[in-house]
């Protein structure tokens, strides 16, 4: 009995070592994934504005003229719908100049999801 106390601590304190460690990791693999996604997103719009010349109407024509397979899913907030659009300057060209989260809060860095 004595021996499976000793083995339930010993496991417990690998744990509380571990858990901490964990958290953070996955934290910082949706902050990478998110910077990928914008990166994808941006690099496809300026591909669309070299193409057409003119900024696409929205992300949904993106995905209709190909150059993306699927919006991609913020993993922040775990949802595609929430990306926040960024309208060009230019009226004759119109659209969709940029892409950023909606996600709210801040990185493990201190900075601003929205602000990416």
């Amino acid at each position: 009995m004595i021996e499976l106390l000793v083995v339930l601590a010993i496991v417990a304190l690998l744990l509380t070592i571990v858990a901490p460690r964990y958290m953070g990791s996955i934290d910082n693999a949706k902050e990478v994934a998110l910077k990928e996604n914008l990166k994808v997103m941006r690099i496809n719009i300026d591909r669309f504005l070299a193409d057409k010349g003119r900024y696409p109407e929205s992300l949904d024509e993106l995905v209709g003229e190909r150059y993306l397979r699927a919006i991609p899913s913020d993993p922040i907030t775990e949802s595609s719908q929430t990306w926040i659009v960024v309208p060009a300057d230019d009226v004759e060209t119109g659209g969709v100049a940029d892409v950023r989260s909606g996600a709210e809060g801040a990185s493990r860095r201190g900075e601003v999801f929205a602000e990416w």
